[in-house]
C-alpha cells in the first residue's frame, strides 16, 4: 500500500465543485491531489449538462428542419440517426473531458484514479480499479462525491423500460412513446427533446404546475408551449405503480380525487430529481455531520470537522454546475488565506434549456412578499420584440422590483432566454434599480431588447408596451 503526502488538499471527487477546487487552488501555489473513480468532469460534464443540451440543441436542428419552409427554406425532415445524434453527443463530451484532462495536467495537479473514502480527518484511502490501494495525506479534504439519479420506495429502475437519465442518455432508439416521472428540469428538458424526434410524451408531477420551482407565470408560459407542442402533462398526480407489458410499460396514476388509472408507454423515464453520493465515504468514521444524506456545511462550505470541507451536489445547495464552480473556488481561496464572501444562492442563474427556455434569477413573486417586500411587476411579452419574432419564438421577460428599490427577479420565458439571464443575474446582484437599468441603451434588433423594454415599464415609461 503506497503512502503519499502530505498534500496540502486532497479533493475527493472530479465534477465541476471539485476540479474546480484543485484548480483555484493550484493557482494559489497549493499542491493537490484530485481523486476520481470514473471521467474527470463528473454528472455535469459526462451525464448531465453537456450530453443533455448537445441532444436539445439536435432536437432543435430536427424542429427546424420540419418548419423550414415556414422561413422560404426548401429541406425535408426524413427521421432521426440516433446514432449519429449519440455520435455528436459523445464528440462534445470526448473533446470536453480531454480538454479539462490537460488542463488539470498543465496546472501540476496529481489525479489519482480509484474510489476515494475518509480514513480520518486528515485522510483518504483510494482504490483502484486494479485492486491496489493507497493512502492520501492532505492538511485538508474537501469532498466533491456528486449526485446521482434519485428513485421512489419500491420503484426499480430496470435500465430497459424504466429508466433513469443515466440510461436515457445512452438511448439507441427514439422511443414511440414515454412516460417522464417528474416535471423539474430534467423531466422538462427529456421530455422536449424526445418530442422533437417524434416520440409521444406525457409528464406525470405531483405538484400543480411544471417547473414548481421556478416563477408561477413562467411555468404556464411552458405548460402553454408544451400544449402546442403536443406534449401531454398530468398535475396535481402522484405515481402508484409500474408493471411491465408485451408493449413496454403500464403506468398507474392516481389523481387528486384519488381516482387511477392506467398510461401505456414503451419506456417510462424517472426524472424526480438526484441525491448526493454520500454513502461509503466514510463520513461516520470521520465524524462528518449529515442530515437527510446531505453534508452539513456553514456559509463557506466548512464541515463539522476543521480539515473537511464540501462541495457541490454533497451539500444541500441548488444542484447547478456554476454553483458548484462557485463553491469549489470559494473553498480554495479560503484554504489559500483569503477572505471570499459568502454565496448568495438568490443570485445564482437557473436555466431550463427546453424548446422553450425558461431562465430566472433572484426571488419570484411570492419569494418577495414572503421575506416582507412590497412589490411591483412587470411582464413584456415577446411578441412585442422583432428578434423574437424573426425566430418564431412566445414567451416574456419578467422584472419584479421593490417598491422604491431594486430589482429583486429576473424571470425568462422563449428561445435562447438562457443567453440573456447574465444581465439578469448582474442587474440582482449588483441592486440595480428598474430607472438605472432603463437608462441602458440595448442593441436593436435583439432579444436583449426586451430587458430594456420590462425595466423601462417598469420604471414607468414604457416604450414598445401595448396596454
Amino acid at each position: 500500500m503506497a503512502n503519499s503526502g502530505p498534500y496540502d488538499i486532497v479533493v475527493l471527487g472530479g465534477g465541476s465543485g471539485g476540479y474546480a477546487c484543485a484548480l483555484r487552488a493550484s493557482e494559489l501555489g497549493r499542491r493537490v491531489a484530485l481523486v476520481e473513480g470514473a471521467e474527470l468532469g463528473g454528472t455535469c460534464l459526462n451525464r448531465g449538462c453537456i450530453p443533455t443540451k448537445a441532444l436539445l440543441h439536435a432536437a432543435e436542428i430536427a424542429d427546424q428542419t420540419r418548419d423550414a419552409a415556414r422561413y422560404g427554406i426548401r429541406a425535408s425532415f426524413e427521421g432521426v440517426d440516433i446514432a449519429g445524434v449519440n455520435a455528436y453527443k459523445d464528440g462534445i463530451v470526448a473533446g470536453t473531458v480531454k480538454g479539462l484532462t490537460g488542463l488539470i495536467k498543465s496546472r501540476g495537479i496529481e489525479v489519482v484514479a480509484g474510489w476515494g473514502r475518509l480514513a480520518g480527518p486528515t485522510t483518504v484511502r483510494v482504490a483502484g480499479a486494479d485492486g491496489s490501494e493507497r493512502i492520501l495525506e492532505g492538511q485538508h479534504i474537501v469532498l466533491a462525491t456528486g449526485s446521482r439519479p434519485k428513485s421512489l420506495p419500491g420503484l426499480d429502475i430496470d435500465g430497459e423500460r424504466v429508466l433513469s437519465s443515466d440510461h436515457a442518455l445512452r438511448l439507441d432508439r427514439v422511443p414511440a412513446s414515454v412516460v417522464i416521472l417528474g416535471g423539474g428540469v430534467i423531466g422538462v428538458e427529456f421530455a422536449s427533446v424526445w418530442r422533437s424526434f417524434g416520440a409521444e410524451v406525457t409528464i406525470v408531477e405531483a405538484l400543480p404546475r411544471l417547473l414548481p420551482l421556478e416563477e408561477e407565470s413562467s411555468s404556464k408560459r411552458l405548460e402553454r408551449a408544451f400544449r402546442k407542442r403536443g406534449i401531454r402533462f398530468e398535475l396535481g398526480t402522484r405515481f402508484q405503480g409500474v408493471k411491465t407489458t408485451q408493449g413496454g410499460v403500464s403506468v398507474t396514476l392516481a389523481g387528486a380525487d384519488g381516482a387511477t388509472r392506467d398510461v401505456d408507454a414503451e419506456l417510462m423515464l424517472v426524472a424526480v430529481g438526484r441525491g448526493p453520493v454520500s454513502d461509503d465515504i466514510g463520513l461516520d468514521a470521520a465524524g462528518v455531520a449529515t442530515e437527510r444524506g446531505y453534508v452539513t456545511v456553514d456559509e463557506h462550505c466548512r464541515t463539522s470537522v476543521p480539515t473537511i470541507s464540501a462541495v457541490g451536489d454533497l451539500i444541500a445547495t441548488p444542484q447547478l454546475a456554476h454553483a458548484g464552480f462557485a463553491e469549489g473556488i470559494l473553498v480554495a481561496e479560503r484554504l489559500g488565506g483569503l477572505a471570499p464572501p459568502p454565496i448568495d444562492y438568490d443570485g445564482v442563474p437557473r436555466i431550463t434549456y427546453s424548446d422553450p427556455e425558461v431562465a430566472s434569477v433572484g426571488l419570484t413573486a411570492r419569494a418577495a412578499r414572503d421575506r416582507g417586500y412590497e412589490i411591483n411587476e412587470v411582464a413584456y411579452d415577446l411578441a412585442g420584440n422583432p428578434k423574437s419574432k424573426i425566430l418564431g419564438t412566445q414567451g416574456e421577460i419578467k422584472v419584479i422590483a421593490a417598491v422604491d428599490g431594486p430589482v429583486l427577479g429576473v424571470h425568462m420565458v422563449g428561445a435562447r432566454v438562457g443567453e440573456l439571464i447574465a444581465e439578469g443575474q448582474l442587474i440582482y446582484n449588483w441592486e440595480a434599480l428598474p430607472d438605472e437599468v432603463a437608462r441602458l441603451i440595448h442593441p436593436h434588433p435583439t432579444q436583449s431588447e426586451a430587458v430594456g423594454e420590462a425595466h423601462l415599464a417598469l420604471a414607468g415609461k414604457p416604450l414598445h408596451v401595448h396596454g
